[in-house]
């Protein structure tokens, strides 16, 4: 072959590489699809066969809210849908899929296998991962497991490789521990960040990252659905709104690929800060124990003991004084259940379809009792019984001694998270199904069943924590109401949503004054014993917009609570007077369990369990660095 020759052969190698390379190519980018909610499954399925009617359409990406309620059924029947695509899928979970989970989370992965997806397509690296919250209403929070995830996967390319990053929040302040991520992303070639919620179209800006919103699949005003499609070619990103049964409109937006690093920006972009700690000097740390791991749930203390469960399924006991381990157990499943202990037993369910009975002083099993779903809810352990609900419609009284079942209710049409209150021989829980039940105590027939609130399982009075006093059962639920009912009858003494609370309550110890939080800034206290609703304080505090399920706890008159940014209160429960606030960490607080007047153990969805104590200034009772107890058993990345 003469040179001329030669060269042409190397040249057109080289176009072909070239063009190998290339990244012109479409994708379509789905979200918001809510499978089980109104249309919801209908437009899945239009969206569904229009893309498989379009042309070189190379996969499809699903941001998150797949479905309405995170339900098995609605997770089925979406798989069902979304398989029938031509081309491959790639899919993540948003806080639908997360909050109202029956199965705790494991549904989705047990799926699609995975709820984060990482692959590459022509030179484009693909990074998907939800930021819940799990379990929990509150801001959305990037697990520590799943930033370790992150971490690994962007330590494994190239740092000037494209990338596009998909999750389901705005990567902003609407996540808790936002920077978390998106200063990662910063150092790396990101192109794009994907991300729906919002259900429309719409350009956003991350700290110097591009960022675009998609609109939901869902139907407006009775019209078809729509969805986007994304082609990227070597200079620029276009997104087509694509109406199913219409061709394909021009690009509404278009994001030129030209990549400029924002790692060294000299601009100063806000940071959560804690100022409000050097207020209260006298607040400290005793100690902090980090799991490692997302805790959704709060910890159990008896005598000298801290329990408390992850995502992980590690169930870790501490010692009070302290915050040195003392023994772990490993379940099979996540654990979202907060435990119960009583009798020297510590009780908890996990997602492996588990409920189990540890001794609480070397945590090993005593027995435990397989139920049909995974077990969301909390235990609570009364003379010698353990009530428990379930994701499987069965409600169990369990003898403590032996683990056999006494009774079983198995009507509840709705999965149980809240711990049942025993009141006058009833056991009295909500459910996702819009009810609030009451039990006979000795042999589980219904007695009651309210269901007077707002309609729609979303309004349901089941993630708050009933309390009662003179014959009256007071709960708050989404539909922004207080209510108390009648022990007696479930019928309905009082409502008002004067004050606008959603899932947080708590009783004083003398039965005299039930408390909640509010949505916005405030806390109240109304009297137990009145037929009507009489105040008796309200208080500014100040926490600013809330609406972490976390329950009030009083004790020895001080009323604690915290927030889904992180913040403690601690309140004078007859007055309401703020006594302190510490803000000990930046995502949500689940509900305190208070040792004393000035000590409470806490934990968060950052997965530490901390002991914090109001002490006099110049004393220092803290242990390890900084007043922090570093755990020696850190998990590995």
């Amino acid at each position: 072959m003469t040179n001329k020759y030669l060269n042409y052969f190397f040249l057109f190698i080289i176009i072909i590489f070239s063009c190998s390379e290339s990244p012109d190519f479409q994708f379509a980018w789905l979200t918001d699809t809510h499978v089980g909610a109104g249309t919801g499954a209908e437009d899945l399925r239009l969206a569904v066969r229009d893309i498989n009617s379009q042309e070189n359409v190379a996969f499809t990406i699903i941001s998150g809210d797949v479905s309405e309620m995170g339900s098995n059924e609605e997770l089925e029947l979406a798989k069902e849908i979304l398989d029938s695509l031509n081309t491959p899928y790639y899919i993540i979970p948003g806080n639908h899929d997360t909050k109202w989970s029956e199965s705790g989370c494991t549904k989705f992965p047990e799926l699609w296998g995975d709820d984060r997806f990482n692959f590459q397509f022509k030179n484009i690296r693909f990074i998907g991962m939800h930021q819940g919250p799990i379990m929990r209403m509150g801001d959305g929070n990037f697990a520590p497991e799943d930033i370790r995830w992150l971490e690994e996967k962007l330590s494994k390319i190239k740092q000037n490789q494209p990338l596009i990053f998909v999750t389901h929040y705005p990567l902003n302040s609407s996540i808790s521990n936002w920077y978390e991520v998106l200063d990662r992303l910063k150092r790396m070639n990101t192109l794009v960040v994907l991300l729906g919620h919002g259900h429309r179209n719409r350009v956003m800006n991350f700290e110097g990252v591009a960022g675009v919103m998609g609109r939901s699949t869902l139907r407006k005003r009775n019209k078809f659905g729509a969805y986007n499609l994304v082609r990227v070619t070597q200079d620029s990103i276009y997104f087509h709104e694509k109406k199913i049964n219409e061709k394909k409109e021009k690009a509404w937006h278009r994001l030129p690929l030209s990549h400029k690093s924002v790692a060294g920006d000299s601009v100063k972009y806000p940071r959560p800060e804690f100022s409000m700690n050097k207020k209260y000097p006298q607040v400290k740390f005793k100690w902090v124990y980090k799991t490692y791991h997302t805790i959704a749930s709060s910890p159990a203390v008896w005598e000298d003991y801290v329990v408390v469960g992850n995502s992980k399924g590690a169930v870790i006991c501490l010692f009070v004084e302290d915050g040195s381990q003392i023994w772990k157990f490993k379940a099979n499943g996540s654990v979202y259940s907060t435990p119960d202990i009583a009798e020297g037993k510590v009780v908890f369910g996990s997602t492996d379809q588990n409920i189990y009975c540890l001794n609480v002083a070397d945590g090993n099993l005593l027995w435990k009792v397989k139920t049909k779903e995974p077990i969301v809810a909390a235990p609570k352990i009364y003379q010698g019984v353990v009530y428990v609900g379930a994701s499987d419609g069965i409600f169990r009284a369990i003898d403590l001694e032996s683990g056999s079942i006494i009774w079983e209710f198995d009507k509840v049409d709705g999965f149980v998270e809240t711990k049942p209150l025993i009141y006058r021989e009833k056991v009295i829980f909500g459910a996702w199904d819009g009810n609030l039940y009451a039990l006979n105590q000795a042999d589980g027939n219904l007695v009651w069943k309210w269901s007077k609130g707002k309609p729609g399982r979303l309004y349901s009075p089941a993630a708050c924590l009933p309390v009662a006093a003179w014959n009256k059962v007071f709960i708050v639920a989404p539909d922004r109401y207080m209510t108390a009912i009648d022990a007696e009858t479930g019928e309905t003494i009082w409502r008002t949503n004067r004050y606008k609370v959603r899932e947080s309550i708590g009783i004083s110890s003398d039965r005299k004054t039930v408390f909640a939080k509010c949505m916005q800034d405030t806390v109240i206290a109304y009297v137990t014993w009145s037929k009507q609703p009489l105040l008796r304080w309200r208080t500014d505090a100040k926490f600013g917009y809330d609406i972490d399920p976390s329950m009030l706890v009083e004790k020895n008159g001080v009323l604690f609570f915290g927030t889904q940014k992180g913040f403690v209160y601690a309140l004078d429960s007859k007055f309401g007077r703020i006594k302190w606030a510490y803000r000990v960490g930046v995502t949500l607080v689940n509900t305190p369990v208070p040792v004393d007047s000035n000590s409470v153990v806490l934990t968060d969805m950052d997965g530490k369990v901390m002991f914090l104590q109001e002490i006099d200034s110049l004393t220092t009772h803290a242990t390890g660095e900084n007043g922090f107890l570093i755990n020696p058993d850190k998990e590995s990345k």
